[in-house]
């Protein structure tokens, strides 16, 4: 020190912490009313701005403040450069989380943007917000005086022990960005594996994916897995999809009466029904002469994977009650066994009867 602490000092140091902490609390506040008023906007760049600033704002008054104090005290030049040091760390660290928020917010809008989708691709936001701020963590150490080129040689070095006791990990990182890229599949797809899972992809974080079934059941995929198993994507390369539905009718129905009302049912169906698609040509093609009578396909449009559960139930109830109102049959599965007897036909007896009579 150069001189003797006194309270006139203190009290000057104490204001300015004060002063400082009461900026920020005020930062804060206003901050969070204007949050609220960005949300009404249409433009999702404010949140993002609004919401970086929420987070920097109130460190960097409360660091002003603290350094205020800090010039009012009788300290030495190296107990001053040290609080000096240590309220830039602070700041660096207080930006460099800001920075991340920000550059994840808005990875996370293009890639929503450019999917279209509901859900969120995680993984990008993670890989984004892990580099920032590794890349703050060096410059904050560069700031405290720390040399950071030997600790970036050890990490080469020890990169490669790391990646091959990571290989599952890594391989599953890999395996959702090549997923995500070729856009085979993406939040909010519908998928059915050839093992048999399948459900509305929710996310793809940096080892798995998670699917969500019509039940509500979670089925989660490790990525590499995903991309390398036979996948079959309902959303894509569209999402409205062409429903079969076989339909059969007795071997005694005149098949243009049966194929005119059955397209006036689907036609009615896919006009009414939510999930249909009204401008679709319905089509009745017949292929199979069965047992009990003439088997048909009737080809309906669905807007997605989940609409055709109910078009199908529509569809077979309104089906049936006009195939009743019309006298069409529609035929029980059956077989019809014919049996001849021949009037002089020797019928044999077994051989120890016969040895018996003889």
């Amino acid at each position: 020190m150069n001189r003797a602490l006194t309270w006139h000092d203190l009290l000057i140091a104490g204001g300015a912490v004060v002063i400082g902490l009461a900026a920020g609390l005020l930062l804060r506040i206003a901050l969070r009313w204007l949050g609220e008023r960005a949300t009404r906007t249409r433009w999702g760049g404010d949140d993002i701005i609004v919401g970086a600033l929420r987070l920097l704002a109130p460190w960097g008054a409360f660091a002003i403040g603290a350094s205020a104090a800090a010039a009012a005290l009788p300290l030495t030049p190296t107990v001053g450069h040290n609080v000096n040091q240590v309220l830039v760390a602070l700041l660096i660290l207080a930006a460099t989380f800001a920075a991340a928020r920000v550059i994840a917010d808005l990875v996370q809008s293009v890639t929503l943007s450019r999917s279209a989708v509901a859900g969120s691709a995680t993984i990008f936001v993670n890989i984004t917000r892990v580099t920032v701020l590794a890349i703050g963590v060096l410059v904050l150490l560069q700031t405290l005086g720390v040399s950071i080129a030997p600790l970036l040689t050890a990490l080469g070095v020890g990169g490669l022990a790391v990646a091959l006791a990571m290989q599952d990990t890594l391989a599953n990182l890999f395996a959702g960005v090549h997923i995500l890229v070729s856009k085979t599949v993406q939040p909010g797809d519908y998928i059915r594996l050839s093992s048999g899972e399948d459900g509305y992809v929710v996310d793809i974080n940096w080892r798995n994916t998670v699917v969500r079934q019509l039940s509500d059941n979670l089925v989660i995929i490790p990525n590499s897995k995903l991309a390398s198993t036979i996948m079959t994507n309902y959303h894509r390369p569209e999402q409205q999809m062409s429903l079969l539905i076989q339909v059969a009718v007795g071997y005694g129905s005149d098949l243009d009466q049966v194929e005119q009302v059955t397209k006036e049912v689907a036609d009615k169906i896919m006009s009414e029904v939510a999930g249909g698609v009204p401008d679709h040509e319905s089509l009745v093609r017949f292929h199979t002469f069965t047992e009990a009578g003439i088997g048909f396909t009737v080809i309906l449009r669905a807007l997605e994977f989940g609409d055709q559960y109910l078009i199908k139930h529509e569809f077979i109830k309104a089906l049936y009650g006009r195939y009743r109102a019309e006298g069409i049959e529609i035929p029980v599965p059956g077989r019809t066994v014919i049996m001849r007897r021949q009037e002089n036909a020797t019928i044999p007896r077994p051989r120890q009867e016969q040895r018996e009579q003889g």
